[in-house]
């Protein structure tokens, strides 16, 4: 599963890296503990409201991390769907519609995961050699809040879920789940193009996706709190 990461860059930074056009909201403080429900950056595509029928362009915002489809009767039913499984995506109701239509990815300096050991949870922390920023593959969605008028602000809840995929031999060994990455270039952009909306395309897209290679080390317990932040989540325990 994917429960928590790091998220340091600046907008700029990752503007530059995704060849972001517009950046929507505020931007937030670099975090080293991204958790659930929290507001976190994702990259999309999308044609602008009052020109639905625009090329879509490729924008940097605010979303919340827990899914709530358009259709939920309650919010906090995405509190249940911070992570969606890419063997079921294209099937499940909550997650088909926006396979096909509203695929995004979520930028993070690594992620962390736990791993079983003599009866203990040893946090570690993934990320790249390179120390460019991971795409985790995620899905977005937009509910309206039906006791507030159409024009009002705050009328559209903008959500989000990490897809996660069985961990590749090279990482199962600390989790058997782990997010589903995107490398840049041509996959990226095909993943970003809601004019890819076949789902026989969309899973010929995702079989193509290559092994991810990261770099494991174990990390400090603090991480266990989501009270707790700052680089130092991210330095290597030493012996």
């Amino acid at each position: 599963m994917c429960g928590r990461y790091a998220s340091a860059q600046t907008d700029a930074e990752l503007a530059k890296a995704f060849e972001v056009v517009d950046v929507v909201g505020d931007e937030p403080e670099p975090s080293w503990n991204v958790a659930p429900t929290q507001q976190v950056r994702a990259v999309l595509e999308r044609a602008p409201k009052d020109e639905p029928e625009a090329p879509a362009a490729r924008l940097l915002r605010s979303v919340r991390w827990g899914l709530v489809p358009s259709w939920a009767k309650d919010v906090k039913v995405g509190n249940k769907m911070i992570n969606a499984r890419v063997e079921t995506l294209l099937a499940k109701a909550a997650f088909k519609s926006a396979a096909r239509r509203r695929r995004c990815v979520i930028p993070a300096d690594g992620y962390y995961e736990w791993m079983k050991i003599d009866n203990r949870k040893v946090p570690f922390f993934l990320h790249p050699e390179d120390g460019q920023p991971l795409a985790m593959a995620g899905l977005y969605e937009l509910r309206p809040d039906p006791e507030l008028p159409e024009d009002h602000p705050d009328r559209w809840l903008w959500t989000c879920t990490v897809i996660t995929t069985t961990a590749a031999d090279t990482l199962g060994h600390i989790h058997d789940r782990s997010p589903l990455l995107i490398p840049g270039g041509d996959l990226l952009d095909a993943w970003l193009d809601p004019r890819l909306d076949d789902p026989d395309d969309v899973q010929a897209l995702i079989n193509s996706l290559p092994e991810p290679h990261l770099e494991p080390y174990e990390v400090s317990t603090a991480v266990n709190s989501v009270r707790n932040n700052g680089p130092h989540l991210v330095d290597p325990v030493t012996a």
